[in-house]
């Protein structure tokens, strides 16, 4: 038996991956393709390639297959289709490659006809895939976003998901990153590249950070001398940020593994923080806190375009739990602030019960807390990102600059 060939076995390990997410519920990042290196990399970009798209390749198989096939034809269906009609592949090596596939398993290799019949067909349908509308989101989800901001800006959002993002930095104060677009936000923007390898990584001149990630810790400010906590802060782009900006800063997380991540990238960055693993829900500090930075667990539905696992992975469920959990955290981070002091609260998702509904019950509760609403022009923002009681930041936002995550933010000011 000949060994497979290197597109072969990274098309295996794709399948391999979508299969992780797709029917064990494992997001892609922890999915094992079998491989290593450069056949390794190029599987999980191809599986990420195939889920991002998924939603039109079954649009097509629709229209031209009387019966669904078995989940792992279906697989490969779609991982060839992809292939072949967004990242460019050859016609014939995706074929035959899917056929090949098809004969790896007792179970589908009766199926290698119809694999090598439907693709030798599709291959071919290029303005029919053209024409198709960027993958829906989830009903669950699609819902509440076009209730909330209409179905002109959720086709918008979706249509944002089905490009990469690109490779947003922050840089210390000072530092400026060779070749990238400064952002009017203070980010740094590049097309791509392998991070490892740009200008600055090992004098630890700047870290990753999507742009709208970026922006809750730069809502407080001026932090030179401030004691601040970072609430569930690893792996820590926030923490480095306020590290970097002179404050003195104590990073809370829940998971030792985390933070070791992030003690390794304060190491690289040549920046301190007091690292403390414990619960937010538990611990208590010594001394109230100048300022406190809560970016909550969610559901994490602002970063799709960076995961897009997250569709598959889901579930209207979910919502529930991390809103009581985000409703919890936010009133201990006011609780660790001193009177006058701020609390800056944010989550990564697209959902209003997530963001500016959690904002609003906590004015609510806390009496004399008041929110202080940003200029979202002043962070160099158009003036709809603003939002009840802060900032809401969209994946459509600066589109023609390649976009950005979706974000919910709030500064909050205790009495006093």
């Amino acid at each position: 038996m000949t060994a497979p060939s290197d597109s072969l076995s990274a098309r295996m390990g794709a399948l391999r991956l979508i299969a992780h997410v797709l029917r064990d519920g494992r997001m892609l990042r922890d999915g094992q393709s079998g491989l290593t290196g450069p056949d390794a990399a190029r599987a999980l970009r191809l599986a990420g390639l195939t889920l991002r798209h998924m939603g039109r390749a079954d649009a097509l198989l629709k229209r031209h297959v009387e019966r669904q096939p078995a989940a792992r034809v279906r697989d490969i269906l779609r991982l060839a289709l992809v292939e072949i009609h967004v990242d460019g592949a050859a016609p014939h090596g995706a074929v035959n490659d899917a056929v090949a596939m098809a004969r790896t398993s007792p179970k589908t290799t009766k199926q290698a006809g119809l694999v090598n019949a439907v693709l030798r067909k599709l291959a071919e349908a290029r303005e029919e895939w053209a024409a198709l509308p960027a993958p829906a989101l989830p009903a669950w989800l699609r819902k509440p976003l076009a209730g909330t901001w209409g179905r002109e800006r959720l086709e918008a959002i979706e249509a944002a998901h089905v490009i990469p993002a690109p490779l947003d930095l922050t840089a210390k104060p000072g530092a400026v990153v060779e070749g990238a677009e400064r952002l009017p936000t203070g980010s740094f923007r590049l097309a791509g590249g392998q991070v490892s390898t740009l200008p600055g990584y090992e004098a630890g001149d700047w870290w990753v950070q999507d742009a709208a990630a970026a922006m809750p810790a730069r809502l407080l400010g001026d932090v030179a001398g401030l004691r601040v906590l970072d609430l569930c802060a690893a792996p820590g782009g926030k923490t480095m940020q306020l590290a970097a900006g002179g404050a003195e800063v104590t990073a809370l997380d829940l998971s030792g593994k985390r933070l070791t991540r992030l003690r390794e990238n304060l190491a690289r960055t040549g920046l301190a923080a007091t690292l403390v693993e414990g619960d937010a829900l538990d611990w208590t500090p010594e001394v109230p806190f100048d300022a406190v930075l809560l970016d909550a667990p969610c559901t994490a539905t602002g970063t799709i375009r960076r995961h897009p696992d997250l569709p598959h992975l889901r579930e209207a469920r979910d919502v529930e739990t991390l809103t009581a959990l985000q409703y919890r955290l936010l009133d201990r981070a006011i609780g660790f602030a001193r009177p006058g002091g701020r609390v800056v609260f944010c989550t990564c998702s697209l959902l209003p019960v997530e963001g500016e509904h959690q904002a609003s019950a906590a004015l609510k509760r806390h009496a004399g807390v008041a929110a202080e609403v940003p200029d979202p022009v002043a962070f160099g923002l158009p003036p709809e990102a603003a939002s009840a009681h802060g900032l809401r930041l969209l994946p459509d936002l600066w589109s023609e600059r390649g976009g950005m995550d979706g974000f919910y933010m709030t500064l909050l000011r205790t009495p006093g």
